[in-house]
């Protein structure tokens, strides 16, 4: 059987079809402006989601954001992926100099950190599930603490008698601890073994306030 010449058009062009095209350059370009700037002013971590509808026509945001992380390598602002978003934070390599001038952070007592711990790893928990596992009571004033700080929320009620509330870490709990999903907490012995492990604030790479 005679083989078509080489240049002749393929009959049967391979599944899924043709790649999709690339972005115009100058369009990407504007894209990282617009997702930098949306960055910048966004006073939580921006989802590709939240992204595109600002986006020109053939950007892709989690493409664009990726991008925008790896231009700012090696700048003193990093862009991280955090609670399922992207969030400038101070570059690591930095943040042992601004410890000088930037104010000490508040921080956690061990209660509080026990407490959070438990309910970051057993969520959704009671309070008496809580008590239970520390093996001591637990004060209104470090769950009002913690609701006060964002770090918890209810998540409904148990279906047992009295129906008590059952508590979940929220999305704040991810960005302020560094997580991008609760699947890179660390193992539970660390996150306690410090009394007073202090928070991280908006704006840095390392845990502040």
């Amino acid at each position: 059987m005679q083989r078509p010449p080489e240049d002749a058009t393929d009959p049967f062009p391979p599944a899924g079809g043709a790649p999709p095209a690339e972005p115009d350059p100058a369009a990407f370009e504007q894209a990282l402006r617009l997702a930098e700037a949306l960055v910048f002013a966004s006073d939580r971590p921006v989802t590709p989601a939240r992204l595109q509808p600002v986006l020109p026509p053939g950007c892709e945001a989690r493409t664009v954001l990726e991008a925008l992380a790896a231009r700012c390598a090696g700048r003193p602002v990093a862009l991280v992926e955090v609670a399922g978003g992207f969030a400038f934070r101070t570059a690591p390599d930095l943040a042992p100099a601004l410890t000088r001038v930037v104010e000490v952070p508040r921080r956690l007592p061990r209660a509080a950190m026990e407490t959070l711990a438990i309910i970051a790893y057993h969520q959704p928990v009671t309070r008496a599930e809580i008590e239970e596992i520390r093996g001591a009571s637990l004060s209104q004033q470090t769950l009002e603490a913690l609701l006060e700080m964002g770090l918890i929320a209810p998540r409904g009620r148990k279906e047992v008698p009295g129906r008590p509330t059952l508590w979940a870490t929220t999305p704040r709990f991810l960005e302020q601890f560094g997580l991008r999903a609760l699947s890179d907490l660390p193992r539970r012995e660390e996150l306690v073994s410090e009394p007073t492990l202090p928070l991280a604030a908006p704006g840095s790479g390392q845990p502040t306030a």
